[in-house]
């Protein structure tokens, strides 16, 4: 959470200290990919050409600066291999495996949501 200054993104200006907690949690797991990566490797830690594979229509760029977004948070860590490639392993790290359950409950409420449209 070191790089999170509320008052760049969204119109609230309060320091973190005092941030709302909600538009924290949204700023940090918020976007139109890190629910898919996060969703992704709540199920097993991917590498990073698997998770490409995983998401139609996401970029090499997009996927690499969202998953350093999420490791600059401490959601996601990577690990390299020795491989000649090397291979680079995402896994979510204690704090990230704390919001599984969320994710699930935003899943759970979304699939009700669109059964009712």
């Amino acid at each position: 959470m070191s790089g999170f200054k509320s008052d760049q993104y969204g119109t609230c200006t309060l320091t973190v200290k005092h941030a709302c907690p909600i538009e924290l949690t949204m700023h940090i797991i918020g976007g139109k990919w890190k629910g898919i990566i996060l969703s992704l490797l709540s199920q097993s830690p991917m590498y990073y050409n698997e998770m490409r594979r995983e998401i139609p229509g996401i970029t090499q760029r997009i996927l690499t600066l969202q998953l350093r977004d999420l490791e600059k948070d401490g959601i996601v860590e990577r690990e390299e291999t020795n491989d000649n490639p090397k291979k680079v392993l995402y896994y979510l790290t204690a704090l990230g495996e704390e919001l599984v359950p969320i994710l699930k409950s935003i899943e759970k409420w979304g699939n009700a949501y669109m059964s009712k449209q």
